[in-house]
């Protein structure tokens, strides 16, 4: 075959090209590995700190929004922080401690305010809308969940959904639907001076 010098030589230029580009790919890829050990370092480092402070905030809130008690977060596998969970245990004033699964539902509600208001702590944002999240308190714990709101109200503002005549105390602006008419709706609006809170 008299092409065949010049079919090996195209071949080889082939096969040197390509084994080339495996060699990139190659350099890609542990370049690639690289980053994300150093991504999963620096998010397990982050996440340990940010549960860290959660939980100090949370032991902070739990024990006003309760009047007492005690409760923390817990790492399911402190040991694998890639894959761990975070457990709330929960030891409200008079009861025992367990887990948020076996408290009543006002007590879970209040659990959840107290962990909601550590993680604005933690990390502060401009705006939170909160959805009926008095719904399940009494009358005090209400009074309680309100003064954190006007506390926060300084740094963020709520807009919140709710049915309570003590949370909507609280709102610079109130905003309703009314029905004069059956099936004919209507929304009014009141604002406020001096407040922070949106309801």
């Amino acid at each position: 075959n008299p092409d065949a010098p010049r079919e090996y030589e195209k071949l080889l230029e082939r096969q040197t090209f390509l084994q080339g580009q495996m060699a990139d790919l190659r350099g890609a890829i542990a370049s690639l590995y690289e980053v994300i050990e150093e991504l999963d370092q620096i998010i397990e480092r982050d996440f340990a700190t940010t549960v860290r402070e959660v939980d100090k905030g949370f032991r902070t809130y739990f024990g006003i929004l309760f009047g007492g008690g005690t409760a923390k977060l817990v790492l399911t596998d402190p040991e694998d922080m890639a894959t761990t969970g975070v457990d709330i245990i929960a030891h409200p004033p008079g009861k025992r401690a367990q887990r948020l699964s076996l408290l009543s539902g006002g007590e879970r509600a209040l659990t959840a305010v107290a962990l909601l208001f550590s993680l604005l702590r933690a990390n502060p944002v401009p705006f939170c809308f909160l959805d009926e999240v008095d719904a399940a308190l009494d009358e005090v714990n209400v009074s309680r969940f309100r003064e954190l709101l006007e506390q926060h109200g300084q740094e963020t503002q709520f807009a919140v959904i709710t049915h309570n005549r003590r949370t909507i105390e609280a709102a610079a602006t109130i905003y309703g639907i009314s029905m004069e008419e059956q099936g004919v709706s209507q929304s009014i609006s009141l604002q406020i001076e001096g407040q922070r809170v949106t309801a």
